[in-house]
């Protein structure tokens, strides 16, 4: 670490499969991810990061609810989708309705799956078609458009001082060995 200026990460595992299957199925938990985004290219595939950096949420709709009928569909993407917006009080997100932002992915129900592991976790997930952020594409056809969607969105937490913004906590559900 010291001659090549990296860094160590470590992944906990204090949860059981049980446990998950239990814990996704209840009426408040609603789904997140703390994990980067790194480039799936370069100096980034030199590192391992969690296998949730490449679909964590594939992983939750092709296992534990299209595979172990741990959840219904519909409220899996309720958990993915106006629960967290509305737990994180972001008033024009996480629902389809005039005057709300345009965050949207098609995919497959029957296909969606997540294939990265821990120890290969650079690993794409299928089953995802396209993917809209901010009202234009950033997926097309199951291709990168490269056009620059994202943008900062803050919720009620937010405070503006540096070193004094937003903490949660955070677990992630649809991982665990």
């Amino acid at each position: 670490m010291i001659e090549d200026g990296t860094r160590v990460g470590v992944a906990y595992f204090l949860m059981s499969e049980d446990n998950v299957r239990r814990e996704t199925a209840l009426p408040w938990v609603s789904f997140g991810s703390d994990e980067a985004a790194p480039a799936p290219e370069g100096v980034f595939l030199a590192s391992n990061p969690h296998p949730r950096a490449y679909g964590n949420f594939a992983r939750l709709l092709g296992r534990y609810v299209r595979e172990e009928h741990a959840l219904p569909l519909a409220a899996a993407i309720r958990k993915l989708t106006s629960l967290p917006a509305s737990n994180l009080s972001l008033a024009d997100r996480g629902r389809l309705q005039p005057g709300y932002v345009a965050d949207i992915v098609v995919f497959d129900p029957a296909t969606i799956a997540g294939h990265a592991t821990y120890e290969r976790p650079h690993q794409f997930a299928t089953g995802v078609s396209d993917v809209l952020v901010n009202g234009r594409f950033a997926l097309r056809d199951g291709e990168p458009t490269g056009a620059a969607t994202g943008r900062v969105v803050r919720g009620r937490a937010f405070t503006g001082r540096p070193g004094g913004g937003c903490r949660t906590a955070s677990r992630d559900w649809s991982w665990s060995r």
